[in-house]
């Protein structure tokens, strides 16, 4: 599908780490509240949540749209903190480590989960997978000395 390259090679730009993380949130909760759930800008590419989690210094509530990757029918799903390939961990990450328990919005129904930072061969098996579903996540790797959290959040 070449318009789906193309989004991938232009997400993949310096450029687009330096304005996306500006622009697509900002745009992604407005049409999320416009359209009261229904719809989430972004997910036209990539399947999307809006995940609501308790910042882990201030203890608010946080509302963040994110990409992610359905598993098993639904019933959990995988966030990849790539950050747009940014040299700094995002904040969602902070506030799961901090606190797991939080809610997501997926395709306009609100669902309770609890988040899991994947780590050794277990994220090694799902960051191949994630190198499939969105190749740009590995430029963004290549861009960062930090290693890209990948978490699984599952119903609770």
């Amino acid at each position: 599908m070449i318009g789906e390259r193309a989004v991938q090679k232009i997400s993949s730009t310096r450029g687009f780490a330096k304005v996306a993380p500006h622009v697509v949130p900002v745009l992604d909760r407005a049409v999320h509240r416009l359209t009261r759930g229904r719809v989430l800008l972004s997910a036209r590419m990539l399947p999307g949540v809006i995940l609501t989690s308790t910042g882990a210094r201030s203890g608010l509530a946080r509302r963040t749209p994110l990409a992610c990757m359905p598993e098993d029918g639904g019933r959990s799903w995988i966030l990849v903190g790539s950050n747009f390939g940014r040299t700094d961990h995002p904040s969602w990450t902070h506030n799961l480590l901090a606190h797991p328990d939080a809610e997501i919005d997926w395709k306009g129904t609100s669902i309770p989960v609890r988040a899991r930072l994947l780590q050794g061969e277990e994220r090694a098996e799902v960051w191949r997978t994630a190198l499939t579903f969105w190749p740009p996540y590995a430029t963004y790797q290549q861009r960062v000395e930090r290693e890209i959290r990948l978490f699984r959040i599952s119903r609770r």
